[in-house]
């Protein structure tokens, strides 16, 4: 008979030559090389945050332009930091911006009343220590090596404490006043709240002699105004900047003997 157009004779189906049958299929992929799961490239390892070991900057003098950017204005807040609660937010706010706002910050600042009708005396409230600064200098390893005229820290920090970016306050000018409302041995230094520009809310400069205490950032010379924690008195409360050597200064602006009105700011841990 006629082969059938899809089939062999008597429609048997007719094989393609070159196809393999349904037992060869099987058997090429049984035969078929498989690529090792070790060719593949695993993924790179996480190392997770808690073993990332932390920095140790824990100390800084709030900087001119931080100062300025914060208040608002080119003269700074004066004596009207907004309290003892508005001095740690600046220092707090000083530290979130420099990437270390996952620490508790302070001032260093003394103050009649802490708003509590307590005083607040300002070496009761940075912790224990170790402090270091932005470059990982020593500024102090403990309460007791605050307390004598510079902490007992690296030379090279404690003598131009340094802000939160570790430049050195000199590179200013004659900027070494820095608020603190203390004595010499961290403590407040008067009951008196014009003392403390009314428990540093007020930027109005209080009728008489007024002894707003500043201690030094960096000394004044060899022999004189070398205490960091309590030099002596500021002229005022008022808002205001100098950064030019004259003297004792003029007028009433917290800054006006040589300053900013800037702050120490401490980390309650390194």
């Amino acid at each position: 008979s006629r082969p059938s157009a899809l089939g062999g004779a008597g429609g048997t189906p007719v094989r393609d030559a070159g196809a393999p049958d349904a037992e060869g299929l099987d058997a090429e992929i049984a035969d078929a090389e498989v690529v090792p799961d070790a060719e593949v490239v695993p993924d790179a390892e996480v190392v997770p945050d808690a073993a990332v070991p932390d920095e140790p900057f824990s100390f800084f003098v709030t900087s001119l332009a931080a100062i300025q950017d914060l208040s608002g204005s080119p003269d700074g807040f004066g004596g009207d930091l907004g309290g003892v609660a508005g001095a740690d937010r600046i220092c707090q706010t000083i530290a979130e911006g420099v990437g270390q706002g996952h620490k508790t910050w302070r001032a260093f600042i003394s103050a009649a009343d802490g708003g509590d009708g307590q005083p607040v005396h300002a070496i009761e409230r940075v912790g224990d220590g170790p402090w270091f600064d932005a470059n990982g200098r020593l500024i102090a390893q403990d309460v007791a090596g605050l307390l004598g005229d510079r902490p007992d820290g690296d030379p090279q920090a404690i003598n131009d404490l340094p802000d939160e970016y570790g430049v050195p306050i000199s590179a200013l000018g004659d900027a070494h006043d820095v608020i603190t409302g203390s004595n010499r041995r961290g403590r407040l230094s008067s009951d008196d709240p014009a003392a403390t520009c009314n428990n540093w809310t007020s930027s109005v400069t209080p009728p008489g002699r007024v002894q707003i205490m500043c201690g030094h950032s960096f000394p004044r010379s060899a022999r004189s105004g070398v205490s960091w924690l309590s030099d002596h008195p500021l002229r005022g409360c008022a808002p205001g900047i100098n950064l030019i050597q004259n003297g004792p200064g003029v007028g009433d602006c917290i800054g006006c003997s040589g300053g900013y009105g800037g702050l120490y700011c401490f980390a309650l841990t390194p």
